[in-house]
């Protein structure tokens, strides 16, 4: 990626979470002059506060004021939506608004895999990270993952990788960031308020990942989704290679199932890698997301039997389809990270015993429909949560009982005690979780909390 001068260059971030603080952070290392300006009034940001007074970066809380625009280049947050006013006069002043992601790419000497998808990035990219460390790489897993690109992308070296999780608001503002392999694993309705309602718009700010690409490097994305094989018809750059993945048989090279088992294609023959039934992650979903942590790594050559190894024992990331405890025999399963429908679905396919699902939070203008048939085939009960509890209610209450619970604790409380032996107890609420929540990690741990005091 193309480094421009940063030494002696004046940088606003706008967002205080752990993104901003890490790229303030890596460019005042590299010399830049730090701005910092974050919404949220000084005394919910205290650590953020002293964070930045001890790295010497002058900053504003409470709003976005005009100080932002004294800079030769402004730095978004991933959480910043680039529609708010301060941002659009930054536009229209001509000043230059990137990504954190792509300052990030500046800094970065090592190959990167860059994955996006709107479901499945989380996994996918700690797959990856795992299969790569298990084969003895040298690795660095970050992005919009929990852990800022530019906090770790100074840790390796050229003989390293960097596996980033990116989301479509990083990518609306990169402009040079490069991934020798992009992959994309779906693309589906979601944050369409933050696109003006628009899922082609969506879909086209999903297909940036792909513009800086070149002759050599590789696109892995999803054959069985229209969407998404849409979005690489339209948006891959001549010259980059193409690895499809899906349930059937895919054209070309890439990877798909057949009698059961993973299978590889390359050159026109395909090998077994092992049976799908062996992978340590279940559900349909997450079998796709093995296929494409799989191509992902092809180009670095891991041993068959490393790749087998890792993808038969990991287990998962915290907060998607994670088991919590057994109680009185009723499993309860943490799947916080489901935000949307689609996340959702998916879950509810993956249980093959009643659910008692807890649904809800701040809606994102969901269509709950998609759910009804498997809600009618597989769930039991409706514990609804949050802001959209009467959405919940309203999309399923002439379909399955439906409770109203006015906290993560009631909401436990009241599964509890619906629950029978066999049961499956599910978090997965479909909703974004800033109505009672920080994010979807501290609904998440609040669940499995809940549950463990019972």
């Amino acid at each position: 990626m193309n480094k421009p001068a940063v030494r002696g260059k004046r940088f606003s971030v706008i967002g205080g979470g752990r993104s901003g603080l890490a790229v303030a952070g890596l460019l005042k290392k590299h010399g830049g002059e730090l701005f910092l300006s974050e919404a949220v009034p000084a005394d919910r940001k205290q650590a953020e506060k002293t964070a930045l007074e001890k790295l010497g970066v002058e900053s504003e809380f409470g709003a976005h004021t005009s100080r932002v625009l004294d800079a030769d280049t402004i730095v978004l947050s991933p959480g910043v939506p680039a529609t708010i006013p301060v941002v659009m006069e930054a536009v229209s002043k001509a000043i230059p608004v990137v990504s954190e992601i792509e300052v990030a790419g500046w800094f970065c000497r090592a190959p990167i895999i860059a994955v996006t998808g709107t479901n499945g990035k989380t996994t996918t990219t700690t797959l990856i990270g795992r299969i790569l460390s298990d084969a003895g790489m040298k690795v660095a897993v970050g992005g919009n993952i929990g852990v800022a690109f530019s906090e770790i992308v100074e840790s390796i070296d050229h003989d390293g990788v960097a596996v980033v999780e990116i989301s479509s608001f990083q990518l609306d503002t990169i402009q040079t960031f490069r991934p020798g392999v992009s992959v994309l694993l779906n693309i589906t309705p979601d944050h369409l308020d933050r696109y003006g309602g628009s899922f082609d718009a969506y879909m086209r700010s999903k297909g940036r990942i792909m513009m800086n690409q070149r002759k050599g490097d590789i696109v892995v994305y999803n054959s069985d989704d229209p969407a998404t094989t849409e979005c690489v018809d339209r948006a891959l750059p001549e010259g980059v290679r193409r690895l499809a993945f899906g349930l059937n048989d895919v054209a070309g090279d890439g990877a798909f199932v057949r009698d059961g088992s993973i299978m590889v294609s390359e050159g026109g023959a395909a090998t077994e890698l092992m049976p799908a039934a062996q992978l340590g992650i279940r559900g349909a979903h997450n079998l796709m997301n093995a296929m494409a942590s799989i191509l992902a790594v092809k180009p670095l050559a891991v041993a068959a039997r490393s790749l087998r190894k890792t993808l038969a024992t990991f287990a998962g990331v915290e907060h998607r389809l994670e088991q919590v405890r057994v109680l009185n025999g009723a499993t309860y399963v943490n799947d916080s990270k489901a935000t949307n429908v689609d996340s959702v679905w998916h879950a509810l396919q993956s249980f093959s015993s009643p659910i008692i699902l807890i649904l809800g939070g701040r809606d994102k203008g969901n269509d709950y429909s998609k759910l009804n048939d498997l809600v009618t085939r597989n769930v039991r009960m409706i514990v609804a949560i949050g802001e959209s509890a009467g959405n919940v209610v309203r999309a399923f209450s002439g379909t399955v009982p439906v409770l109203r619970a006015g906290s993560m604790h009631e909401a436990v409380v009241l599964s509890s005690g619906k629950a029978t032996v066999g049961d499956v107890v599910l978090l997965s609420p479909a909703c974004a979780s800033f109505d009672w929540f920080e994010n979807y990690e501290e609904r998440g741990r609040a669940f499995k909390n809940e549950v463990r005091a019972l």
